[in-house]
């Protein structure tokens, strides 16, 4: 064992007093159910206080009170240690004031829980406890549980600590990060995030500098919050401007910025409008320090608004279908205030990621070096192609537990029917045509036909439209990815603005009133098809109806306001004109049907899906060739107007 253990992770606790966040930190041991006088008596729940939290570190139990940490945030993932890290084992170390217990647990894969040890506590303890990694293979965590005694108990802190050594290994370096934030006009949000960064005394001897790439018209420096975060921050903070680039840009040019400084041995990419646990970057650094090869670690997402749900485990992307899914046995959308970690078996089980979503994703500045910065796509797929590149050269990638943001979540949102459709469309099909394994894409040119054919029928015109000029682009080939970096943005909104669907009023009275085109006997469904029979029959009905002539009422009156959480193209495709909410509430717009132009975009979307199909082979071998260009480091030198360095060879 090494003789100074290094600290993997602290327990910690929120300070803000969010009864929604309080049960991914600590949860309340539940007595079990009895039956008395013949009558079962439901289990009875020691609920959390808040008040409980004495400080970022310390909690107190109350005279015979229990609480488990057996949760998200303090419970240790020994799964993933055993699997990717350098340790053979790992240290507890409990420090208490006050009489009580502490009682350490270890789970199985299965969610299996087991007691490993306890030991009594009283006055001022400081307890140790060894344990193994062996037996995590598949999965497993391990937690402890507090008991207060005859008095109060108060936990002043508790680490996970490094254990031994797997025999072959060698203590670490002890790591640091560079911070990379991409903003687009979220002054507010940003300014916010810096202050979290700038007050985490975790971070202090971690990152060596947090460096904000703003790319928009309202800037990060004017935002109230900004200079207190920077006096925090002091010279760790570096704030750079420059043109909007999307995601892609703003993150390569943090990539681009922590090689060129050269201090860093990871840079830590994060969204601009997430709300952090700063433990968790900790976590990261040192969890990729002890990763038995240079390994991508990503943090997982709780959504925004649900606190403690967690949206997003760990991601794959199908490679038949080459699109993004959970990872086997995960779910998205858990709600772990209602099935906490004890109760939930599939978290107990050792996920596999593809890729880490870049709201949170630490990746060691080797690997950049390696397979290059992030593909020129502006937005969408940048993430998830950098994963797969990196696999493919022998780096995974690792979501961790512990490790986490929180974010809005993608469910509360439809960008694939707005100006995002393009980036969507093309950015997919370009990452296809870099990794998908299969000669044709798979199943991925007939599901974008589908795709298609279901934007028309639901009156979604100018997605469409996105859509077919993102794959005339993709059919272009990769010559002009880093050129139209930043002009493909104003381009698509151009072009989207003269469509019906895409002009979005604030209220609906601001359009013509809503009207039948006749009186209506039952309300009209708008379930989604439950088989793969009614699917089939809803999306026929739903195409023959694109034949028949539009009445003449419909071109002047919505039919129907229909609500958003109700507008699939199988409610749509039934509709001639109709009112349609927009995802976030915001507004409405006009869907109206438009026989001869759906029409003819079916005949458009047929052609080149065929083409694409045809000419896979040719155009996957050329993007991949053009590959080490578009994602090397003086590509994007030239695309962000930064000088070339000198390599001392005269040129």
């Amino acid at each position: 064992m090494s003789t100074e253990p290094r600290v993997l992770a602290r327990v910690v606790f929120p300070t803000d007093g969010d009864l929604d966040v309080l049960p991914l930190y600590v949860d309340g041991q539940q007595v079990p159910g009895a039956v008395e006088d013949g009558e079962t008596v439901l289990p009875v729940a020691y609920d959390q206080n808040p008040d409980q939290v004495l400080g970022r570190r310390s909690y107190q139990l109350g005279h015979g009170q229990r609480a488990s940490f057996a949760t998200y945030f303090n419970a240790f993932p020994a799964g993933y240690w055993r699997r990717w890290s350098t340790l053979a084992g790992v240290r507890l170390r409990v420090r208490t004031s006050g009489a009580g217990t502490l009682v350490v647990y270890r789970s199985s894969a299965r969610g299996s829980v087991a007691r490993v040890t306890s030991r009594s506590l009283a006055g001022s303890s400081d307890e140790g406890v060894s344990l193994p990694l062996n037996a995590f293979g598949d999965g497993g965590w391990y937690w402890f549980d507090l008991v207060a005694g005859s008095s109060d108990l108060v936990l002043e802190s508790a680490e996970w600590l490094s254990g031994d050594l797997r025999p072959e290994a060698q203590e670490p370096p002890r790591g640091s990060v560079t911070i990379g934030i991409a903003t687009f006009n979220r002054p507010a949000y940003c300014a916010a995030l810096l202050g979290q960064l700038g007050a985490a005394e975790e971070l202090r001897d971690v990152v060596d500098e947090v460096l904000v790439v703003d790319q928009g018209t309202q800037a990060v420096r004017q935002a109230p919050g900004f200079d207190d975060a920077a006096t925090a921050l002091g010279r760790r903070l570096r704030v750079l401007e420059q043109g909007n680039l999307g995601g892609s840009g703003g993150f390569a040019r943090a990539m681009l910025e922590t090689l060129d400084v050269g201090r860093s041995d990871h840079v830590l990419l994060l969204d601009d409008d997430v709300v952090c646990e700063p433990e968790g970057i900790a976590r990261a650094v040192t969890f990729a320090d002890f990763a038995r090869t240079p390994t991508v670690v990503g943090g997982h997402m709780f959504s925004m608004y649900e606190r403690s749900v967690l949206h997003a485990f760990a991601e794959r992307v199908a490679p038949w279908q080459f699109r993004w899914a959970p990872a086997a046995a995960t779910e998205h959308d858990h709600d772990l205030s209602s099935s906490n970690l004890r109760s939930t078996p599939w978290l107990h089980r050792r996920a596999a990621a593809d890729y880490n979503g870049w709201w949170m994703c630490l990746i060691p500045t080797t690997v950049l070096r390696d397979v290059g910065l992030s593909l020129p796509v502006f937005i969408k797929w940048d993430d998830a192609e950098f994963g797969l590149r990196a696999a493919a050269a022998g780096y995974p990638t690792v979501s961790l537990p512990g490790a986490a943001v929180w974010h809005v979540p993608w469910t509360d949102k439809d960008d694939s029917v707005d100006w995002q459709a393009y980036f969507h469309a093309r950015n997919r099909f370009v990452a296809a045509l870099l990794h998908s394994p299969f000669e044709h894409g798979g199943r991925m040119v007939r599901e974008s036909l589908a795709i298609q054919l279901k934007h028309l029928v639901a009156m979604q015109y100018s997605a469409a439209h996105l859509r077919e000029r993102a794959l005339l682009d993709v059919l272009e080939g990769p010559a002009a990815l880093h050129g139209s970096l930043a002009t493909t943005l104003g381009e698509v909104r151009t072009a989207r603005a003269d469509f019906d669907d895409a002009r979005v009023a604030a209220d609906p009275h601001e359009f013509a009133a809503v009207r039948p085109a006749k009186p209506r006997r039952r309300d009209p469904s708008t379930g989604k098809p439950t088989s793969q029979a009614a699917t089939v029959v809803t999306a026929l009905l739903g195409m023959a109806r694109q034949l028949t002539p539009v009445p003449a009422a419909s071109r002047e009156r919505p039919e129907r306001e229909v609500p958003a959480v109700d507008a699939g193209w199988w409610t749509l495709s039934r509709l001639d004109s109709a009112l349609v909410s927009t995802t976030d509430g915001t507004g409405v717009s006009w869907h109206r049907r438009d026989r001869a132009a759906a029409l003819a975009a079916t005949r458009r979307a047929t052609a080149v899906h065929q083409r694409l199909l045809r000419e896979w082979p040719r155009l996957a071998a050329e993007y991949r060739a053009a590959l080490p260009d578009l994602v090397g480091a003086d590509a994007w030198r030239k695309t962000l107007d930064l000088p070339l360095p000198d390599r001392g060879d005269g040129q």
